[in-house]
């Protein structure tokens, strides 16, 4: 619940919605996630929520899952790939990693029109 968590999570939540057909998601009171065609890509807390991130990471997970901070995502997300991550403020990863984690998530999420629209945005 401190400003850099609500620093970074802004700054991770601009850049989601930057990307094709992303918009926000909020299902629950403390939740300001990210969609896209209404599939949540990436599950956020509301700004003085402690710092948390869930996201379907099908090709690192299995890596992500030996960070200390790291489990599978419960109500059944984790057995299709879904990592939740609730590091102490102080252990919050660097925002490289955290939009490479949301991106894998998105590219898992998007119709592939989408994904190729990412990918043209790159080249």
């Amino acid at each position: 619940m401190g400003a850099k968590s609500d620093a970074i999570l802004a700054e991770l939540r601009a850049w989601g919605l930057a990307l094709p057909g992303a918009h926000s998601k909020a299902p629950w009171p403390e939740h300001d996630d990210l969609a896209v065609k209404d599939k949540t890509f990436a599950y956020l807390p509301k700004a003085g929520q402690p710092f948390s991130l869930s996201v379907k990471l099908p090709y690192t997970g299995a890596a992500v899952l030996d960070l200390p901070y790291a489990t599978p995502t419960g109500y059944g997300l984790g057995k299709s790939g879904w990592v939740s991550l609730a590091p102490a403020e102080d252990a919050i990863p660097p925002l490289d990693q955290l939009k490479e984690w949301v991106e894998e998530s998105y590219r898992a999420q998007a119709p592939r029109k989408l994904v190729r629209e990412l990918d043209d945005r790159a080249r």
